[in-house]
């Protein structure tokens, strides 16, 4: 699964979640996923559909849509519904109900740019935390060197350059429920224990 199959689907639908909604506890509860998918990225697809209705964009892929409305300000509601829908696609897709480890070319990747794993887990879970207010933490492949960045609010990697290989929100509805500011314990608990690095790797290797 990567994220040119999986995630640039018809605006129209919003995939079904990968894991059952327990999997993931006690790091994200089965309560914090039933409001995550069901209300915040739910209403992320609706929204999008009132709002292309209609016009060219309606057909399009998320991908096409993000791109067409990309730095547009008379477009910005369009792009921030298009890029959150698609963010919590690859977020579901980044998670795994159980502890995965990166192999192959990604882990060599990990060891030349990192050093060890612990250490990529470190970046990640340190650009979550210090992001100010909401947004996301990305391991990205930069050309051919891997790269932990974040955005704010719906920011996107891909438009830049960047090949997005797995993500962690960090809006306070992916852990408010469960512990409340303590944005640093649940980023701790998902990327130790929940990252799925299968998907890091396919979307690594593709082209």
């Amino acid at each position: 699964m990567t994220n040119a199959t999986t995630h640039g689907a018809s605006p129209l639908e919003q995939p079904p979640l990968p894991f059952a909604r327990d999997a993931l506890a006690p790091a994200i509860s089965a309560d914090t996923i039933g409001v995550h998918y069901d209300k915040h990225h739910k209403g992320y697809f609706d929204t999008l559909v009132k709002l292309v209705a209609g016009s060219p964009l309606a057909g399009q892929t998320l991908e096409q849509i993000i791109r067409a409305t990309t730095d547009d300000p008379a477009q910005v509601k369009i792009f921030n519904n298009a890029a959150q829908a698609w963010n919590h696609n690859f977020y579901w897709a980044s998670l795994s109900p159980k502890a995965l480890t990166p192999g192959g070319a990604l882990a060599a990747a990990i060891a030349r740019d990192f050093g060890d794993l612990a250490a990529v887990q470190a970046a990640l879970i340190k650009a979550g935390t210090e992001q100010f207010g909401s947004g996301w933490a990305w391991l990205v492949a930069d050309g051919d060197t891997l790269k932990v960045v974040a955005t704010h609010d719906a920011g996107v990697r891909f438009t830049s350059g960047q090949r997005p290989l797995l993500t962690v929100d960090v809006w306070e509805h992916a852990y408010y429920l469960d512990v409340q500011n303590r944005r640093a314990d649940y980023l701790k608990a998902v990327v130790e224990g929940h990252l799925n690095w299968d998907f890091a790797a396919a979307n690594f290797a593709a082209d």
